[in-house]
């Protein structure tokens, strides 16, 4: 299916049916790009010019992008969670839901040589462009550390103890059992280690109408928490120092740039409404207690 084909407006009631469609929806992305299945921007992907400029209106530098491997970015962002993060020389870095590279490649210049990032994702054909970036980010930064392993969120590939940050870019929406994703990310945090995520979180209830259509829940809406659900989800993992930050300019970004699928949104909304009345990225920080 195409990621976000308006044709697939049907409830998803399995954690299994939400997995599959997640996945088949951005391996179509990887293989064909994202406007060969109908996008123009936000988490679903976006065209090159409307990447890059998403990318910048969310926090990112110009020198940033032209560093990047060509096609790492491919407008699936809804924040910058490396610059959230401080990130420090010589730290261990897991990205949740790695996608192209774009947060892993860079994040590696940061922690530097005695660091190393791990990106994670369950869809073997982004890990396939991701693991096909690596050369050239090695060529541009003479760095050899980053990896990427194949592996769900909710059963990360990772040790227990052995990270010092967890990043995530608008990924923990799309799982369908957040509290364990959580758990796993509490479990591979060495004590006092912290995370930094970007999301996507839910204002108020979605109208009826539109909570289970699958372009939505792939476009990283439909699976969203509540927002003030949401510390609630990361105090039960056993984190502490929970900072939500909402981010209503990324909703904005998707608004100004004609984006096909926030214009359905938008039509399918109670009158007199927006999108941005129910959906808005937030930056989300946590830390592991030390002792």
């Amino acid at each position: 299916m195409g990621c976000c084909n308006s044709s697939h407006n049907v409830a998803i009631k399995t954690a299994q049916e939400v997995r599959d469609a997640v996945r088949e929806g951005y391996a179509a992305v990887a293989e064909a790009g994202p406007t060969a299945v109908g996008l123009s921007g936000g988490c679903c992907g976006g065209t090159p010019a409307s990447a890059d400029e998403l990318a910048r209106r969310i926090g990112y530098s110009a020198d940033e992008l032209r560093a990047l491997p060509q096609g790492a970015n491919m407008g699936l962002s809804c924040g910058n969670p490396a610059a959230i993060a401080s990130l420090r020389a010589g730290e261990v870095v897991l990205d949740l839901g790695s996608g192209g590279g774009f947060d892993v490649f860079l994040a590696g210049p940061k922690v530097g040589p005695a660091g190393r990032v791990i990106g994670v994702d369950m869809t073997p054909q982004m890990l396939a462009k991701a693991r096909g970036n690596i050369a050239a980010y090695r060529k541009a930064t003479g760095l050899d550390n980053v990896e990427f392993r194949l592996g769900e969120i909710e059963h990360l590939p990772v040790a227990d103890a052995s990270v010092n940050v967890v990043i995530s870019n608008c990924v923990i929406n799309l799982s369908p059992d957040k509290p364990q994703v959580w758990r796993e990310i509490a479990r591979v945090l060495r004590p006092g280690g912290r995370v930094a995520v970007s999301d996507i979180a839910l204002l108020r209830p979605l109208p009826e109408s539109l909570a289970g259509m699958v372009e939505l829940l792939i476009g990283c809406i439909a699976g969203a928490e509540l927002l003030d659900r949401y510390e609630r989800l990361v105090l039960d993992a056993g984190l502490e120092a929970v900072r939500l930050s909402p981010k209503p300019q990324y909703i904005a970004a998707l608004a100004d740039s004609n984006d096909p699928l926030y214009g359905r949104i938008l039509a399918m909304l109670p009158a007199g409404t927006t999108a941005a009345d129910f959906v808005t990225s937030v930056d989300v920080t946590a830390m592991k207690p030390a002792g």
